[in-house]
């Protein structure tokens, strides 16, 4: 049903990219990220840190500027999310994270060639999973998995922007489903255990960006001489 919705969506979009004059250009960014985590166990809210990502989250976008105050986007990224949470009555903290391949899909509102905000949705496949424990702030175990049944095989996320006429962006987002999967099941000392089944964890993030809805930088195919790649750099 999301995905039929999905594909009617880029369908409207296609529509009045045909009918109307437009700007299309491709646009390349990094993303810092500054995370923090809902997390309920049985029902019961508990503390989670802010957690600070800053590599590696990178993001590639196909712009289509149909309108002075209207655009819309879509392109894929790659993104490190995580939360960090501190086991009630104890010195424990657990890390969470993983690396998601993402589809974002999104509209701009406002003046889009310079102040505008805009808002979409995207879907992400986690592809490595890690968790680290430590112990009065010394780390006692990890576990790195590739295509991990610990997380769920896909998340959701909406997000929400401004982006300003420098290229300076702000966005927020937040990932609706459970960051944990709740059936996973792992054997410890000959024991069948299920250490996510009370959990829930609902990530969400602060991030900023530079250049993300700016056309990338092309090189020219003219050669320049000696002495104009002198004056372009002396002057």
């Amino acid at each position: 049903m999301l995905f039929k919705r999905l594909i009617t969506v880029g369908v409207f979009f296609v529509g009045i990219s045909a009918v109307q004059a437009q700007k299309k250009f491709n646009s390349f960014s990094g993303e810092t990220i500054f995370s923090m985590a809902n997390v309920s166990i049985n029902g019961k809210q508990e503390a989670s840190r802010l957690r600070f990502s800053p590599v590696f989250n990178l993001q590639f976008l196909t712009n289509y500027n149909t309108q002075k105050h209207f655009g819309w986007f879509y392109g894929i990224g790659i993104r490190n999310i995580g939360f960090i949470y501190e086991k009630p009555n104890t010195d424990s903290v657990y890390k969470h994270r993983t690396y998601n391949l993402g589809i974002p899909v999104g509209i701009k509102l406002g003046n889009v060639s310079k102040t505008f905000f805009y808002f979409g949705y995207e879907f992400e496949i986690p592809f490595h999973y890690k968790q680290k424990l430590f112990v009065n702030e010394e780390k006692e175990s990890k576990v790195s998995v590739w295509m991990s049944n610990r997380v769920p095989s896909i998340m959701h996320a909406g997000f929400a922007g401004v982006n300003f006429k420098s290229g300076f962006t702000i966005k927020f987002k937040y990932y609706f489903n459970n960051f944990l999967n709740s059936s996973f099941t792992e054997t410890v000392n000959n024991v069948r255990q299920s250490p996510f089944n009370q959990m829930k964890v609902n990530v969400f993030y602060v991030s900023i960006e530079w250049n993300s809805f700016k056309p990338t930088a092309r090189r020219s195919s003219k050669k320049q001489t000696g002495a104009e790649r002198f004056s372009s750099i002396a002057f």
